[in-house]
């Protein structure tokens, strides 16, 4: 399936990088945060937001959603312990704390767009982004064309290793806010669902509950 995707901005000066890969496979990839300037925990991104990084061999812009995030130590012998600060007191009394935590996420590859193209794939790329790749914030007009067709809910679907229920439910609700409460993209998505579920109504229900303004 191709559709038109705005031509993606300029990455010499990117305001949304917020990670770089660090694991890879063909259907995800792992990512970690980048170090926050100040005292304070890396950002974690929210469930079901979405991400792009690239393949800089073959030019491919890869999209995908985030699915699992985590923070923990840097060292895996040693787990972090209860103090009982405050974030303000952390920074204060303990803030070596800071450089000592990771914060990473998994993300689901949804589709792709080649270099110098306008159009983009909703299935999964040839090859998924190398290790130390960058990770951006997809920008909301990039998420509401590559959402003008719902393909991708198929790969979601398929997810082996993700909360697929809770992560389409999450995808939706997200997309639906960028796209101003758009009922008719709302419906539509719902009897993709249907479809994909082979009449499964108590799950689709379950879904679409989980979906609200």
């Amino acid at each position: 399936m191709r559709l038109p995707l705005p031509q993606l901005a300029s990455q010499s000066h990117p305001p949304n990088h917020i990670a770089e890969v660090i694991e890879t496979s063909t259907t995800e990839f792992l990512a970690q945060c980048l170090e926050p300037d100040s005292l304070s925990f890396a950002q974690m991104p929210p469930f079901g937001s979405w991400v792009k990084a690239a393949d800089e061999d073959s030019g491919n812009q890869i999209f995908g959603v985030v699915y699992h995030a985590t923070t923990s130590p840097l060292d895996s012998v040693h787990r972090a312990t209860a103090l009982g600060l405050s974030l303000a007191e952390l920074r204060e009394q303990q803030p070596q704390i800071f450089a000592m935590l990771k914060t990473e996420f998994r993300v689901a590859i949804v589709g792709f767009q080649p270099a110098g193209n306008e159009a983009v794939y909703q299935h999964l790329p040839p090859r998924p982004p190398q290790v130390h790749q960058a990770v951006y914030h997809c920008d909301p007009a990039e998420v509401v064309a590559f959402t003008e067709q719902l393909d991708f809910l198929r790969t979601l679907m398929d997810m082996r290793s993700a909360p697929v229920d809770g992560l389409i439910a999450a995808v939706i609700r997200q997309v639906y806010q960028l796209r101003q409460l758009d009922r008719d993209w709302l419906v539509q998505a719902g009897r993709i669902l249907n479809v994909l579920l082979k009449d499964d109504y108590d799950r689709l229900r379950i879904i679409l509950a989980q979906i609200h303004p």
